[in-house]
């Protein structure tokens, strides 16, 4: 399978072509861990880590990390400049390669769901974080929205319905709320979304057919 986008990421971490990969910790993720939306215990996962920022403030805040990006370039630069006892980096693509053994209680993606256009890839990239989550883990993630001008750059831009109709069947939803990639020029508008392993099936809707 091609991966996300058909995009080589490791060329663009090799020739430093990364704006999402600004080295400041994403503000909603601080924001997430300070008021104990997401808590150090258990293990958590990181998908998509890049050189390791958001992976060392969760290690620094008492979590255990397993951190993964699918390039190998992001991987060795990760471990060279943002090492930590509690973290262990590894290279991993999301949709073709087995997930570190156990389950997590935690996982952790900022902008990795959404460089997915193709219905099939979002619902198998869903479907390895439900794998990789015990019952009742959450998934925290950071998604570009439709919401604000248009734009020619920045992250790829997923309605709320686009999330919701591949997440529902897996995780429940727990929170989705706007919020801003802070540190992306001009702060693109996003979808913060926390979702939880379900422990039983989604119930059909009630709704009436159209």
């Amino acid at each position: 399978m091609p991966r996300p986008s058909d995009v080589d990421w490791d060329d663009n971490y090799k020739e430093g072509d990364t704006p999402w990969d600004s080295g400041f910790t994403e503000a909603m993720l601080v924001e997430a861990v300070e008021s104990a939306l997401l808590k150090p215990q258990g293990r958590t996962l990181e998908i998509g880590c890049g050189t390791g920022t958001n992976a060392l403030y969760l290690a620094k805040a008492g979590f255990d990390v397993v951190a993964v990006d699918l390039s190998d370039t992001a991987i060795e630069k990760a471990k060279s400049r943002n090492s930590h006892p509690k973290i262990r980096y590894e290279v991993v693509d999301i949709l073709t390669d087995p997930l570190p053994d156990g389950s997590f209680d935690n996982v952790f993606d900022r902008g990795c769901f959404h460089v997915f256009s193709d219905v099939e890839r979002q619902r198998a990239f869903v479907k390895s974080v439900a794998k990789a989550l015990r019952p009742g883990g959450f998934w925290l993630s950071l998604i570009g929205n439709t919401e604000g001008e248009p734009r020619e750059s920045g992250p790829p831009r997923r309605s709320a319905l686009d999330v919701i109709s591949v997440v529902e069947p897996h995780l429940e939803v727990v929170n989705f709320r706007e919020a801003h990639f802070t540190d992306i020029h001009g702060s693109p508008r996003a979808w913060l979304c926390l979702f939880r392993r379900r422990e039983q099936p989604a119930q059909p809707s009630t709704a009436p057919e159209s």
